[in-house]
């Protein structure tokens, strides 16, 4: 029995950059068109390159040009522009600026909603998903604020700035009525990838299973209602239908860090608006890394 092929997709941006370095024949000219910095640019090109299996430029005397596959690639690409561009003349030209992209963690976006007026996000574009995929966009430069936990992926990256961070605690949940049977693996509601529950718990050298998971923090935490098993989630978010679990055979998961990170080079008036409103919101009395620019 085969498994069905992993669906790969590659984001517009990545491709409008490919298209932008091989027109102006320069990584920081491309940069400077599309509003990015040359490491989110370089990070793009990179990214791409492992995706398709090649290179697609190389330095010269004259600038950087296209090899053969970066020729090929660049045709494909115009190609894809121009059909993601047909499809947006379907509902009419958009006048005026690009919206702010502002990219939230699963697990924070029902706090940001419930506690940020719909008012104030009329020109801001949302995308709510797990933290690794959020500052993955950040770093290939299409998201420009991140509303995020610290993750690993971050440990390497220099594309990422940190505007303010503060320390989140956060603890095992359960149902009311849930109980473990003697001896039984502990039942765990995850989420994909990199999970500190999973970290932890084999750290300490406990037996579990995972029973379910989701990407959707809200469905981990149904699951967790209904009596499948345990989750993590912040402290201050433990919702009326669960309850914290200090249960003696559960290992105390470590403090995250709640970050709120901006797109190098990102300047203006909104971006610095938004920074200093989000830092109200969730990061009162923690002190700001790095102030965004005005200008």
């Amino acid at each position: 029995m085969h498994r069905p092929r992993q669906h790969l997709n590659i984001p517009t941006e990545i491709v409008r950059t490919v298209v932008a370095i091989a027109e102006t024949g320069s990584l920081s000219k491309a940069g400077e068109r599309l509003g990015l910095s040359q490491p989110a640019i370089s990070s793009q090109v990179k990214r791409l390159q492992s995706l398709i299996g090649g290179a697609l430029f190389v330095r010269t005397a004259n600038g950087t040009t296209t090899t053969e596959l970066g020729k090929v690639a660049v045709q494909q690409a115009r190609r894809i522009l121009e059909a993601n561009d047909q499809l947006l003349r379907l509902g009419g030209s958009h006048e005026g600026p690009q919206p702010l992209r502002l990219g939230i963690s699963t697990m924070l976006a029902e706090e940001f909603l419930k506690l940020h007026p719909a008012e104030a996000l009329a020109d801001v574009l949302l995308h709510a998903d797990m933290s690794p995929a959020v500052i993955r966009g950040l770093i290939d430069g299409y998201i420009d604020i991140a509303f995020v936990y610290s993750n690993p992926s971050l440990e390497n990256e220099d594309e990422v700035t940190i505007a303010a961070e503060a320390d989140e605690r956060s603890v095992w949940v359960r149902s009311r009525d849930f109980v473990l049977r003697p001896g039984a693996p502990i039942p765990i509601l995850a989420w994909p990838g990199d999970d500190w529950m999973i970290r932890t718990l084999t750290k300490h050298n406990i037996s579990y299973k995972i029973v379910f998971r989701s990407p959707n923090h809200q469905l981990r935490l149904e699951a967790a209602r209904a009596g499948y098993g345990l989750t993590a989630c912040p402290e201050r978010m433990i919702p009326p239908s669960l309850v914290s679990a200090k249960d003696y055979y559960l290992p105390e998961l470590p403090v995250q860090k709640r970050l709120l990170c901006v797109r190098p080079g990102l300047e203006g008036s909104r971006a610095t608006a938004m920074v200093q409103r989000l830092s109200s919101l969730f990061f009162a009395g923690a002190k700001p890394v790095r102030q965004v620019s005005s200008m």
